[in-house]
């Protein structure tokens, strides 16, 4: 009797062992990776720059995801910021302008971040370089690396004993734990200091160029590689007048792309050096366009077109290519989607908020009623990623834009809504004069300009033209990619006109916009 025992224990042992590999296991999570970086414009080779050197970017892009349309919501640091990390439209997530200094806006206190809904769904999450938004409870990160400043090698170095400890634990299934890695360098914005080794011209007595975050006398970034360009080499963009200033400033612009270039990459490296590179989804971009007069704190495609780069271990295509237009209230839906934690029926995180707040009207920074803290304004486009070319819904076909402030001085608010055949921006404060960031005054590509008279070409606008707006610009964007005439006065298009103002006042309607009440007493 003892022996049958025996043998039917034995069995029972066997089949027990036996038995999980019959039953699909679940994927670990992936890892995350969003690097953001500051000022830049989609100038890179593989967005058909010919000059421009950054092989890092272009063989990510070979790898993955190249995303040609891809817009920021607002053309300024904070403000753009706030919206990637929570799918909200800055009007409606209370991050107005600037958070630094005595600007100080910051997000209301019941708005849900990226990090905070990445935290819910067991990632641990880390942050180094660039923040920019407040309040810290809202954008709570576990963790706050070293900031090295300009020097994205010594940026990328200083995940590196994180990111060994992840793969030591990742040998430990029950014990490791994917990571959210938000990467943001300070590169390509203007810097404080310009070039004092420029010597102007006797014939045009030109101005000195902006660093652009260069050290002067060509010095390198500790490790940083550099790589140098002539003026005379780079590519003017229609939007910017083509003077010796303007020449001058996009070669230091590009010497800080090829900066960021090399550090990413070394970020890269350390991923594959640690086993982590293929458990790791990658997020290129940049918070909006360049720092030149004419697209950053700008409402125009100059300002808002941005470089989207996606790697995706899993679902990337190598070296595809995905024309829908996405924004950024689309980024923080699409990576909780790959965390697992996107609800699409919902649009919003699988945790409900648990959090008590007091129903209160803007006290103690609480935010407007009105507003669904756990609702995204945009949504997932992570099926683009695993089927480009395919544009599964009507949602990505409209894209809308929000600016209310820059620095706390510049009250300019703006809103835009564009497709593929027409784009209205709507200027509330029209019968002001736009108010320049304090960056972009001093530039030399826009005082040289400013100094020869309102009748001046900036581009393909005068700069009296630039400065003093109309109520509405309307573009029909086939005909016109480069916005550049203005048809909004024009009776032929009065209808069109009115079916996108309408357009304009329902998407304020639908996201709690506190601007909306324009509509009504003006």
């Amino acid at each position: 009797m003892s022996i049958i025992i025996f043998f039917f224990l034995t069995s029972l042992c066997a089949f027990a062992q036996e038995e999980p590999s019959d039953v699909p296991t679940k994927a670990p999570p992936l890892n995350l990776v969003l690097i953001v970086v500051d000022d830049m414009s989609p100038d890179l080779g593989v967005y058909g720059n010919s000059v421009i050197r950054t092989p890092e970017l272009d063989a990510l892009a070979a790898a993955g995801t190249l995303f040609t349309h891809a817009y920021a919501t607002a053309a300024s640091c904070s403000a753009s910021r706030s919206v990637i990390l929570t799918g909200q439209h800055s009007h409606a997530n209370g991050q107005y302008g600037h958070q630094h200094d005595f600007h100080e806006f910051k997000s209301w206190m019941q708005t849900r971040a990226l990090p905070v809904l990445l935290s819910e769904c067991g990632y641990r999450t880390l942050q180094v370089g660039k923040l920019h938004v407040a309040p810290e409870a809202v954008y709570h990160f576990d963790d706050y690396l070293e900031d090295t400043g300009r020097n994205v090698f010594a940026m990328a170095e200083s995940c590196r004993p994180f990111l060994t400890e992840t793969a030591l634990a990742a040998s430990t299934p029950q014990a490791a734990k994917p990571f959210f890695l938000y990467f943001a360098p300070r590169d390509p914005h203007r810097s404080r200091t310009t070039d004092p080794a420029f010597t102007p011209s006797l014939e045009s007595g030109s101005l000195a160029p902006n660093l652009f975050g260069n050290l002067p006398g060509r010095a390198a970034h500790d490790e940083s590689a550099e790589v140098f360009y002539r003026p005379e080499d780079v590519i003017v963009p229609a939007f910017l007048p083509d003077t010796p200033e303007t020449r001058a400033e996009l070669a230091q612009y590009y010497q800080s792309i090829s900066r960021i270039d090399a550090g990413v990459g070394h970020l890269f490296s350390i991923l594959r050096e640690t086993g982590l590179w293929n458990s790791t989804v990658i997020l290129f971009t940049s918070d909006h366009g360049m720092a030149f007069a004419g697209a950053k704190t700008n409402i125009y495609k100059s300002a808002l077109h941005v470089p989207l780069i996606i790697r995706h271990p899993k679902f990337s295509l190598p070296g595809s290519r995905e024309d829908a237009p996405v924004s950024f209230v689309d980024l923080t839906p699409t990576l909780l989607d790959i965390a697992g934690g996107y609800d699409p029926s919902k649009n919003s995180s699988i945790h409900p908020d648990s959090r008590k707040l007091p129903p209160l009207l803007h006290r103690e920074n609480h935010g407007p009623q009105d507003l669904d803290p756990d609702t995204f304004h945009g949504t997932s486009f992570l099926p683009l990623i695993k089927t480009p070319g395919t544009n599964p819904s009507a949602q990505f076909a409209r894209t809308y834009a929000s600016h209310c402030f820059h620095e706390i001085q510049m009250y300019y608010p703006m809103r835009a809504v564009w497709d593929s055949e027409y784009k209205l921006i709507w200027n509330l404060a029209h019968e002001l004069p736009f108010p320049f960031a304090s960056d972009l005054w001093i530039a030399s590509s826009w005082q040289a300009q400013w100094k020869k008279g309102p009748n001046a070409p900036y581009g393909l606008k005068t700069v009296h033209e630039y400065i003093h707006r109309p109520k509405y610009e309307f573009f029909h964007i086939t005909n016109d990619p480069e916005e550049t005439t203005n048809i909004a006065e024009d009776p032929a298009h009065a209808e069109k006109l009115q079916e996108y103002i309408d357009l304009l006042h329902a998407f304020q309607r639908d996201t709690a916009d506190g601007w909306a009440s324009k509509q009504h007493y003006e």
